[in-house]
């Protein structure tokens, strides 16, 4: 049982759906900037059966660039208050690397922090996680967005990721931070083949006891393995979403809530059922 601000359980698998109030994300830059848009997106997650709203400001695609802080700010407190007065009860979780944002998100009324360097870039993100007291989602990566896929070669990927979560987990301990999802975070500094090797190898990191998310929604592992683009990358997300929810992971985060909640009810079936 793992709980969030009281709001949520993960005794079942969760549905994230993703939110992204920017310009240039790889797949739906540019759909959710108005208020108009972002609300429609928004009720559309809750009534397709997402549980969690994930706000991004800021891309962090491969190669993508920063925007300023206080842009990033804008955006996303902007967002939060809407959603939060039109949604009151939604968990709504914010997708940034950077303290600043993560504190004035929560005071606009943001439940969760997504956090894809795993408090590496900002290094005051974990403290004020620590003295915000909501559930962290702590990734691995390599490097920031703009240069991650420079920093792909491993030496025992498995391995390393493992050592990564460990010395991240304790600074969150020392800061006093304990709800905490892990992320191994497909797509940040990963060739296609060590995302599929992690995919294979998903239930390693259950060895470090806390709740997974998984994130491969329509990413180039996917529509560069089956030489397609994000828009016809929808089968293979499936594929991939039923593996990690039977290898154990208990969020998806996703563009495709619907097709999420179809495939958590099926793979959640008891075994018994038939």
């Amino acid at each position: 049982m793992y709980k969030f601000n009281g709001k949520l359980s993960a005794s079942t698998p969760l549905i994230m759906g993703i939110l992204n109030v920017t310009e240039d994300s790889f797949y739906d830059g540019g759909r959710y900037v108005s208020d108009a848009a972002i609300l429609k997106r928004a009720a559309q997650i809750l009534n397709e059966g997402g549980d969690i709203i994930d706000i991004g400001a800021m891309s962090t695609r491969p190669d993508a660039q920063e925007i300023p802080e206080n842009e990033e700010i804008t955006r996303i407190v902007r967002a939060v208050r809407l959603l939060r007065e039109e949604f009151p009860e939604a968990v709504l979780s914010i997708d940034t690397y950077r303290a600043a944002v993560a504190e004035a998100a929560v005071e606009a009324g943001a439940d969760m922090i997504n956090d894809i360097s795993g408090g590496t870039f900002d290094p005051e993100m974990i403290p004020t996680v620590g003295k915000l007291q909501v559930p962290y989602c702590l990734m691995h990566t390599t490097a920031k967005p703009s240069v991650m896929q420079q920093y792909t070669d491993y030496q025992d990927i498995l391995g390393e990721m493992l050592q990564f979560f460990g010395r991240q987990l304790e600074i969150l301990h020392e800061n006093s931070v304990h709800d905490i999802i892990l992320d191994p975070g497909f797509g940040f500094g990963k060739t296609l083949e060590q995302n599929y090797f992690l995919m294979n190898n998903l239930e390693v990191f259950l060895e470090l006891g806390y709740p997974l998310l998984v994130g491969i929604s329509r990413k180039s592992m996917i529509y560069k393995l089956l030489k397609t683009t994000p828009e016809h990358a929808l089968n293979g997300t499936t594929v991939l979403n039923t593996i990690a929810l039977m290898k154990g992971a208990s969020i998806l985060r996703v563009h495709d809530v619907k097709e999420a909640s179809e495939v958590r009810k099926i793979v959640s079936l008891p075994k018994n059922s038939i």
